[in-house]
């Protein structure tokens, strides 16, 4: 509970805290409302530093400052009246849990670590303090290691159950080394040693309120940067994708045949349709053809048509893809995959804007854009007689060339985040995002399979989170192999920075993004560590 201005409404929970607070601390609770319905912010009570030496768990307030206390609160929790949370200056607080079989310790840990901004919960009773991390998801939990019944370790693994992007400091007085290296596997950010440094303690709490605020802004930005990044259909700020997209937008209103050239999972027909709705066609049909999972046998009859008694079968005539795309788009997938015989057709059609249906002697006149797109090498295909140099040069009047998501990591956040909101919603359930240390393994993969891949690889982690962030465990098994990919290795020309960041990159992907074991595993400090991540521009979000 945090006192301070504004109005609560739980009048006689107000006056049984009024009493408790005038009993235990009359030199710092002054100007208390008489009705109990109001108090008054105090402002000229300083607390000198032997004030706060003889009274570590007082309740001190200054200039609209709060500061909660362990005291106080069990105090109130003692009367049996609800806890109402309340906001500080309109703002929420940040919740921060202390855990310790101690009573002494958590008054002082408790009053030791009080600062603005910060909601303070101390809690001796681990499964307490698991249900409480379980309902106000702190951003760091310090934690006594030997406590009876659940010990530090059996509670680190069920907060990081509930909530594995929490921090999770542990406090012993019996350090050993095979303790430590357990807890940091376990997920624990740090191991601190008893009598534990204050000054270590509210280090680690400001380096985390600084992370939690610079998260929620990035937050922000990434979903007003997601809102200003869609483009029919598709995500992308990175400059090739600007570059993509303006282009799109240039082509569209005079196109009629087009190439797109980009590997699997690109999304290719996604920019087919861009450019189709964007064209004058755009109330007219969209027909998409994949030319690789057609027969050969049936290929023309598919594409061109067929009169009736034409071949074996053609028991009716038939209107081929082409005329149910007239006056609209035709989407020719994987036109490398098209037989020899087809594409002298459709040239024809493409020359004439006539086609002349399989056993037909009356050409038909049709008004179609053709859009082709392949993630072969046509020029290569024509030169080595596989597919129509003329055919080629026809379509690729107008080429557009989509980047690898290898080649834009710039846009992998944003994609992550669309995929997450995606599927949480197609799924119901509420998923915020991902842990540090989740992203970290999907910025190192090299994503052969380019978008499509990232999708069925956040649809996979949706269906299995049960939380509401996406962890390690959700993830495809096979993205969790720490060998670098074709497009991680390093060159002999590559200089000592790009080494460098790959070894960052690789160790904190093998410490699950945890910071204190990626710098154990390579032999530097933490400090180091830190300052070797923020000069390369890597994620500083996994402490």
């Amino acid at each position: 509970m945090r006192l301070g201005g504004g109005q609560i409404e739980e009048d006689a929970a107000l006056q049984t805290m009024a009493l408790v607070a005038r009993q235990k601390f009359p030199f710092a609770l002054k100007n208390l409302d008489r009705d109990g319905t109001r108090r008054t912010v105090l402002r000229q009570f300083v607390p000198r530093r032997e004030t706060q030496q003889t009274h570590p768990h007082a309740f001190f307030v200054q200039q609209n400052t709060r500061f909660e206390t362990t005291r106080l609160h069990n105090d109130w929790s003692a009367s049996g009246l609800p806890i109402k949370t309340v906001t500080y200056n309109g703002r929420f607080m940040i919740p921060v849990l202390i855990v310790d079989d101690d009573a002494d310790s958590l008054e002082l840990l408790s009053a030791a670590l009080a600062q603005p901004g910060i909601s303070i919960h101390a809690e001796s009773d681990p499964e307490a303090a698991a249900d409480w991390v379980a309902q106000h998801h702190p951003p760091v939990v310090f934690s006594d290691l030997v406590m009876p019944g659940l010990d530090g370790i059996g509670l680190l693994e069920r907060i990081m159950e509930i909530d594995p992007s929490t921090d999770v400091i542990l406090m012993t007085a019996h350090y050993t080394i095979e303790t430590a290296v357990e807890a940091i596997k376990k997920g624990a950010s740090d191991y601190l040693s008893k009598p534990v440094s204050i000054d270590a303690m509210r280090a680690k709490l400001a380096e985390t309120v600084a992370r939690v605020k610079r998260r929620e802004k990035a937050q922000d930005l990434e979903g007003e940067l997601l809102r200003h990044s869609c483009f029919e259909g598709m995500i992308g700020h990175s400059p090739r994708m600007a570059e993509l997209f303006s282009r799109i937008r240039r082509v569209a209103p005079h196109y009629h045949a087009a190439l797109i050239i980009g590997a699997t999972g690109t999304g290719k027909e996604l920019i087919a349709r861009a450019l189709h709705e964007l064209s004058p066609a755009a109330k007219k049909p969209f027909v998409a053809v994949n030319c690789s999972a057609l027969v050969e046998t049936l290929f023309e009859s598919e594409l061109f048509g067929h009169v009736r008694g034409s071949f074996t079968g053609a028991t009716q005539d038939k209107p081929g893809l082409i005329e149910v795309a007239d006056g609209g788009t035709l989407f020719l997938d994987e036109i490398g995959d098209m037989p020899l015989a087809a594409q002298a057709k459709l040239l024809r059609v493409l020359q004439t804007r006539e086609v002349q249906r399989v056993g037909g002697l009356t050409p038909r006149k049709v008004h179609i854009r053709v859009i082709a797109a392949t993630h072969r090498d046509l020029r290569s295909l024509a030169a080595e007689g596989k597919f129509r140099e003329d055919l080629f040069y026809r379509l690729s009047l107008v080429e557009l060339n989509v980047p690898r998501l290898a080649e834009r990591p710039g846009d992998l956040p944003l994609l992550v985040r669309h995929f997450v909101q995606h599927f949480a919603g197609q799924y119901g359930k509420k998923i915020r995002g991902l842990t540090p240390r989740a992203m970290i393994v999907l910025e190192r993969h090299n994503w052969p399979g380019n978008v499509r891949e990232l999708e069925n690889a956040i649809g996979h982690a949706a269906i299995l989170v049960m939380g509401e962030l996406i962890d390690v465990p959700d993830l495809p098994e096979y993205l969790l192999d720490n060998k670098p990919g074709p497009a991680r290795t390093m060159a002999a020309s590559d200089g000592l920075e790009a080494v460098e960041k790959k070894l960052l990159i690789d160790a904190l992907a093998q410490a699950r993004g945890n910071k204190s074991a990626a710098a154990r595993i390579l032999r530097i400090s933490r400090d180091t560590l830190r300052y070797r991540i923020k000069k390369h521009g890597l994620a500083e979000d996994g402490d």
